[in-house]
């Protein structure tokens, strides 16, 4: 509609690899990220693993005059490392860790001592800035979920889809307040993969790189490519040119609509120097929202029949996944029950010696200790894993319920 006020909302989205003490160069990677950060002037900048609180810190005082309003999401042993800087006022934040995240046993991994999580915080674009005079509410939102590790045999995909679930519901209910909805993060997931088919089905969010008139950066969009100097090209075998897991989604809930205008990823090296930002590629999107006439609605992306198979396919892998839960959790309770038992022996035997039934045998002392400490050891952690794979059956199974529930509702409308 000519003549109606508009807003060019410039968004910046990156994994920025930063793991304290261990991730490679990243004192140097931060300093960089912030200058870049500082020159482009970006409205919005969503950062995930910034898991150094100080790295946090610096970028903070570092980009101050520019993004007068940041914070920082807290969560799990070691943070979720998803902070958010804005040159809007952020009026509130509110942070949602998954109900599931992996397994704590897995610590070569290491997502489930993070604390995969959701951090939203709630902005308003100023009159004083230039925009739109109504001045629109918009929660933009930095998220992580579980990395894949192997796509071949991903164990972690019940996770996922738990968690791509979560993201979907927790958008759906918290931007019914919002005119516009900016979602930015490494959802690890391929664009074709069930778990963003479910996520943009489910919420209606829009993909930036789908919907770009213009387009500029990696081939296809991918964000991790083989030419990183930080990327395990391994990994990438199966795609030789890469892989796209980090998004920028949106969409528009009230009176307004949203383009993308233009889409760009960074291609390699920082500007001047001999390393990149960090083993993902930056996204950064130009986005176009235009108040118009008639409220929009909060409407679903797909059609209907075609969100029931989707749904119905991802019902079907979180099954999978709670009858492989169930069993862990057998296994888990019977060997809790064997160490038990032997406990149970060697207290029988205690007492039997104690009562003199074999004097005649000295009482092999350090055997006996050795043996019992081993098997309260197994007995421990046995019955910690079959609570935690209790825990992760009650998950699955709600989320199967769920899903089940919003199946037989889309089915039974007309």
């Amino acid at each position: 509609m000519e003549g109606e006020p508009t807003l060019q909302l410039r968004v910046f989205d990156l994994n920025c690899w930063a793991i304290r003490y261990l991730s490679k160069r990243r004192q140097e990677r931060v300093q960089l990220i912030g200058d870049t950060l500082r020159r482009e002037g970006f409205d919005l900048v969503l950062l995930q693993e910034v898991w150094s609180e100080q790295d946090y810190s610096d970028l903070k005082v570092k980009l101050g005059g520019c993004y007068p309003f940041s914070h920082y999401f807290r969560s799990g042993v070691i943070g979720s490392g998803l902070c958010v800087f804005s040159r809007f006022p952020i009026l509130d934040t509110l942070l949602y860790q998954y109900s599931l995240n992996g397994y704590p046993y897995m610590l070569q991994h290491g997502d489930w001592f993070c604390g995969k999580s959701v951090g939203l915080s709630r902005s308003r674009a100023g009159a004083s800035m230039g925009v739109l005079a109504s001045r629109p509410l918009f929660p933009p939102s930095s998220c992580q979920l579980h990395a894949e590790y192997c796509r071949e045999k991903d164990a972690y995909l019940p996770h996922r889809l738990v968690q791509a679930w979560e993201l979907a519901q927790f958008i759906r209910h918290t931007s019914k307040a919002a005119d516009v909805v900016v979602l930015g993060g490494d959802l690890n997931m391929h664009p074709e993969d069930v778990g963003i088919r479910l996520l943009r089905g489910w919420t209606g969010l829009r993909d930036a790189f789908a919907e770009a008139t213009r387009f500029e950066g990696c081939e296809d969009g991918c964000t991790l490519v083989p030419n990183n100097c930080f990327t395990v090209n391994s990994e990438l075998l199966p795609f030789p040119l890469g892989i796209r897991i980090d998004y920028i989604l949106y969409k528009a809930v009230s009176s307004f609509t949203v383009k993308c205008e233009e889409l760009k990823t960074t291609t390699g090296t920082a500007p001047g120097t001999d390393i990149p930002f960090s083993d993902h590629e930056a996204v950064m999107a130009t986005l176009h929202i235009r108040r118009q006439g008639q409220a929009a609605g909060d409407t679903l992306a797909t059609a209907e029949p075609t969100l029931a198979d989707v749904v119905t396919e991802a019902r079907t892998e979180v099954g999978v996944g709670l009858r492989a839960a169930r069993r862990q959790r057998y296994s888990a309770g019977r060997m809790a029950v064997l160490a038990l038992l032997l406990l149970l022996l060697q207290a029988a035997a205690v007492l039997g010696a104690l009562a003199g039934l074999a004097a005649e045998q000295p009482f092999p002392k350090l055997s006996f200790s050795l043996l019992a400490f081993f098997a309260l050891g197994v007995l421990l952690l046995a019955t910690g894993l079959h609570l935690f794979h209790t825990m992760e059956v009650k998950m699955l199974q709600g989320t199967e319920e769920q899903m089940r529930m919003a199946l037989r509702a889309l089915q039974e409308r007309p």
